[in-house]
C-alpha cells in the first residue's frame, strides 16, 4: 500500500484471536479451493492442527476417489503416523526367561539365599529355605494324589504362611491354583467351584466354614489345618518336583473375574505370562524397594499375584497382613505398598502410610494428581507408580513412575516389557494420534482365554492385525495418546463402574 506523503507498516501478523476453538475458513482461489485453520492456542498446538489438516486432505482426496465409500473404511494416519503408533510406541522386547515357571524364579532365590527371611506374620518367620521345604514336602503329596499339568487345584484358607505354602506347593505339582477367599460371599465361593469343577482342593477350617459342607462334598479335600509339616519324606533324586514334563506354556493360575460384563469368568493365565511381570519388575524396581513386600490383598485379586510372587522372585520378604489398613499390626516395616487408589486414601485418613515405605503402586481405578500430590505431602514416600491392566492381561500392562520432586501426571503411562497396546475404532482399525480409542493388549501378557468359555474367549481374544502370531485382547477400555505419547485412560465403553477397585 501506497500514499502520499505517508509511510505504512503492518502493525501485526493478522488476527491474534478466533470466535471458536477450532475455525475452518475455505474459499474458491482460482480454480482451487483454499483455506485456512484457526484454534484456540490454549486448547491446541500447533504438532496437532498440522494432523488434523492432514487428516482432512486424506479423507477430500478419498471422497474424490470414491464418494461412495464408507467413511470408517477411509485410512486417515499418513504412513509416519501409522508406524509410531503401532510400531514405535510398542517397541518393549527385552529378553525375559520365558522358559521358566514361577516357582522356578522363587527356587533360583533359595539356592541363592536360603536362609534370607522369605515372609513374616504376627510372630512368625519363615526362611527361603524353610518356605520352600514346605511346600516341596507339599507339592510331593498333592503329585501322588494325581495332579496333573494344567489341572485347577483350589485353594481356600484364610491369610497365614500356609496360604503361601499351599499356592507354592500347587504350582510345584504343576497345578493350576483356583484362588478362593473365604471372606468372600458363600454364593460367589459356590458359583466359582460349580464353573471351575476343581477335583482337589486345600481348604482351612475358615474356608470350610465359607464353602459349606454341601459344596465341597464331591471334592478331595486336603485339610491344612490337621495335618502334620510332614505330609511325605522328600525323594532325594527330586526334592524340588521336577520329573512332571511342567513347561512355562501350562498354566499357573485361573482368577475370576467380578462378573462386571456378565456371569464371572476364569482367566487362564500361563506362567510364562507371569515370568514376563516378573522380570520386568526386577528392572523397574530396586531390590531395596521389593526388600519388604506388603502382602494384603485378596488372593482372589489378581494384585496379589505380583505382591506374593514381585517379592519371592526377587529375594524379598512378604509381610502378611490382613489387609492395608492393618499395616500397624505388621512385624516389621515394609518398602513396598500395592493397593488402589481408594485404599490408599483410607490409610492416608487414618495417618497410617509407614514411614518405611519408598515406593507404592497404584491400580485399579482411575489415579488423580490430587491424590499423587497428598501422598508426596504426607508421607516420605519417594516413587509412586501408576498402573494398568486388566486380569486378562497378567496384573500389569502399563505403567508411569512419578518419583518425589518430578512432574506429576495423570496417565497410565506406557506398556510394560514385550507388551504392545493399540488404540483401534470399531472396525478395528488405529485411531488417529489424540482420539479417542479402545484399548487392545498385545504381548506376552495375554491370557490363554477364559476357562471353559470358547466362545468368549474367541470374542474377546483375537489374532493381531500388526504382528503375526501375536493375540489382542479387547480391555473394553477407552484411552487416547498424550503429547508425550503417555495413555490417558477415559474410563469404559459400557455402564460398568468401580467401587474399591471391585468393577
Amino acid at each position: 500500500l501506497e500514499l502520499p506523503g505517508l509511510r505504512v507498516e503492518a502493525a501485526g501478523e493478522g488476527l491474534d484471536q478466533v470466535k471458536f476453538d477450532l475455525e475452518l475458513s475455505l474459499g474458491e482461489c482460482g480454480e482451487e479451493i483454499a483455506g485456512t485453520f484457526d484454534y484456540a492456542t490454549a486448547l491446541f498446538d500447533e504438532a496437532t492442527i498440522e494432523r488434523q489438516r492432514g487428516y482432512l486432505l486424506a479423507l477430500l482426496r478419498a471422497m474424490v476417489a470414491d464418494a461412495g465409500q464408507p467413511v470408517g473404511r477411509i485410512e486417515l494416519l499418513s504412513a509416519a503416523e501409522r508406524i509410531y503408533l503401532l510400531e514405535e510406541l510398542n517397541r518393549t522386547e527385552a529378553d525375559y526367561p520365558s522358559q521358566l515357571c514361577i516357582h522356578e524364579l522363587f527356587e533360583a532365590q533359595v539356592r541363592e539365599a536360603p536362609d534370607a527371611v522369605a515372609l513374616v506374620f504376627e510372630n512368625e518367620e519363615l526362611s527361603y529355605g524353610e518356605l520352600n521345604a514346605r511346600a516341596n514336602r507339599l507339592a510331593h503329596h498333592l503329585i501322588g494324589l494325581g495332579v496333573k499339568p494344567d489341572q485347577p487345584v483350589a485353594i481356600c484358607v484364610e491369610r497365614s504362611p500356609m496360604m503361601v505354602v499351599g499356592v507354592l506347593a500347587i504350582l510345584k505339582a504343576g497345578g493350576a491354583y483356583l484362588p478362593l477367599d473365604p471372606a468372600y460371599p458363600s454364593g460367589r465361593l459356590r458359583q466359582v467351584l460349580d464353573d471351575a469343577a476343581p477335583q482337589l482342593m486345600l481348604c482351612d477350617a475358615a474356608g470350610r466354614e465359607a464353602l459349606g459342607a454341601e459344596a465341597i462334598a464331591n471334592m478331595s479335600v486336603i485339610d491344612l489345618d490337621a495335618v502334620t509339616p510332614a505330609w511325605t519324606e522328600l525323594p532325594a533324586s527330586d526334592p524340588d518336583p521336577r520329573a512332571l514334563g511342567l513347561t512355562s506354556r501350562h498354566l499357573a493360575y485361573v482368577i475370576y473375574t467380578s462378573g462386571s460384563t456378565g456371569t464371572p469368568k476364569g482367566v487362564m493365565v500361563e506362567h510364562r505370562s507371569t515370568a514376563n511381570l516378573l522380570h520386568w519388575n526386577s528392572g523397574a524396581f530396586a531390590r531395596s524397594e521389593t526388600s519388604r513386600v506388603l502382602f494384603s490383598t485378596s488372593i482372589s485379586f489378581d494384585l496379589s499375584v505380583y505382591e506374593c510372587f514381585g517379592a519371592l522372585s526377587q529375594g524379598g520378604t512378604l509381610c502378611l497382613a490382613e489387609n492395608a489398613l492393618a499395616l500397624a499390626q505388621t512385624p516389621s516395616a515394609v518398602s513396598l505398598i500395592n493397593t488402589v487408589p481408594s485404599a490408599i486414601t483410607a490409610l492416608l485418613d487414618k495417618k497410617a502410610v509407614p514411614a518405611s515405605a519408598s515406593a507404592i503402586n497404584l491400580a485399579g481405578e482411575r489415579l488423580s494428581a490430587g491424590l499423587i500430590e497428598r501422598i508426596f505431602d504426607n508421607t516420605r514416600v519417594q516413587k509412586i507408580c501408576n498402573l494398568y491392566a486388566p486380569s486378562e492381561t497378567t496384573t500389569y500392562s502399563t505403567w508411569v513412575c512419578m518419583p518425589r520432586g518430578q512432574a506429576v501426571v495423570e496417565t497410565i503411562g506406557r506398556p510394560i516389557a514385550n507388551t504392545r497396546v493399540y488404540l483401534l475404532d470399531g472396525d478395528g482399525a488405529p485411531v488417529p494420534f489424540g482420539a479417542v480409542g479402545e484399548l487392545y493388549i498385545g504381548g506376552a501378557g495375554v491370557a490363554r482365554g477364559y476357562l471353559n468359555r470358547p466362545e468368549l474367549t474367541a470374542e474377546r481374544f483375537i489374532a493381531s492385525a500388526f504382528v503375526e502370531g501375536d493375540r489382542l485382547y479387547r480391555t473394553g477400555d477407552l484411552a487416547r495418546y498424550l503429547p508425550d505419547g503417555n495413555l490417558e485412560f477415559l474410563g469404559r465403553n459400557d455402564e460398568q463402574v468401580k467401587i474399591r477397585g471391585f468393577r
